[in-house]
């Protein structure tokens, strides 16, 4: 049951907040549409599509890995930004699943750029769906702390893989893979032009944590005690209505809490961005969220669900078709597993 518990208003973020300089995106070759799909499950045309709503997704092929699709979406938001990798502070990799358990995939992606040579440091943000707008808040966080001028966050989701297509196929044509990447720099430190970022919220509602699981892989199941449930287990779960009750129940009353932070109110976002979850999460966004449909970007149909790449490569794809102009305010928001709500304003 979802309770809501009282918060302390968050504090606005001041003039000096950061900027996105650099965007890059990259997507595997291979674009699998859901006739395919419906051919190797045996079902009828169109079966899938009308069970997820997916038609499309681009899924990665052998050597297009984690790193490489990361490294990519990074050149690319570097050359915009007019860096070099020696200009980087910090390197974050937001994603909800990384290459193993142990190293982070975050120093792979710092030597796929060829960056083994320098000292600056390289990590993991993990906060699933929402890892990359938390990875970007983190950024804000080291810039704001002096301990930074120029960060570079890189996702990359591989998220056509452990997928329940034996026992759940409407869950499993949901999710694609992709990549993207931001530099995030101080006020001064990097090109005049870009994104500032700022206003973010995020609550975490912890009674839908058993609602969306990938359990294999940690501590929780041992392999070597328990090798038949850990194989039950590398298979992603997911419980839909009970996420569904969960964010229903959140979602207004966060929005409220996040748009008064930043002095804003519904009319004043001139673009929605959100996670690009299902088409019924969208439809959710817009009749919960009290958004008008056209001022929502929805692409969900034709890229699936990237998980923790959603949000940046739906953001990167908004700004590639010129729907990102100067002077608007964009917003940000997804959910995650644990369960949890995330949102940020871009001010362009």
């Amino acid at each position: 049951m979802f309770t809501h518990i009282e918060r302390s208003r968050p504090a606005v973020l001041p003039t000096t907040s950061p900027s996105l300089t650099g965007f890059g995106m990259a997507l595997p070759e291979t674009l699998m549409a859901s006739s395919e799909i419906d051919r190797r499950l045996g079902k009828s045309a169109g079966w899938l599509e009308t069970a997820c709503g997916v038609a499309t997704r681009h899924v990665a092929r052998p050597g297009e890995t984690q790193e490489r699709l990361g490294a990519a979406a990074a050149r690319a938001a570097l050359a915009e930004a007019g860096l070099k990798l020696s200009d980087v502070d910090l390197l974050l990799f937001g994603a909800s699943v990384g290459r193993q358990p142990i190293p982070a995939t975050a120093p792979l992606v710092k030597r796929e750029l060829g960056g083994a040579a320098f000292g600056f440091p390289a990590y993991d943000v993990n906060a699933t769906c929402l890892s990359t707008l938390v990875a970007l808040d983190v950024a804000g966080l080291h810039i704001a702390a002096g301990r930074a001028r120029h960060v570079l966050v890189v996702t990359a989701e591989i998220a056509s893989r452990a997928l329940p297509w034996h026992d759940a196929p409407e869950t499993a044509g949901l999710f694609g893979d992709g990549a993207a990447a931001f530099v995030v720099s101080a006020v001064g430190a990097g090109k005049a032009s870009g994104a500032r970022f700022g206003g973010f919220l995020m609550e975490t509602f912890a009674e839908g944590y058993d609602a969306c699981t990938l359990a294999a892989g940690g501590t929780g199941i041992d392999f070597h005690a328990d090798r038949e449930a850990f194989s039950r287990s590398a298979y992603f779960r997911m419980d839909g209505k009970a996420l569904y009750r969960i964010t229903a129940a959140a979602l207004p009353g966060f929005l409220d809490r996040l748009l008064e932070a930043s002095d804003l109110r519904r009319k004043d976002i001139d673009l929605v961005v959100p996670h690009q979850a299902s088409p019924h999460a969208l439809t959710h966004i817009i009749r919960r969220g009290g958004f008008a449909p056209d001022c929502v970007f929805d692409r969900v149909r034709t890229i699936g669900n990237q998980v923790a790449a959603s949000i940046p490569v739906a953001l990167c794809m908004a700004r590639n078709e010129g729907l990102i102009r100067p002077g608007m305010r964009v917003l940000l928001i997804g959910t995650s597993a644990g369960v949890s709500l995330a949102g940020a304003i871009l001010e362009t």
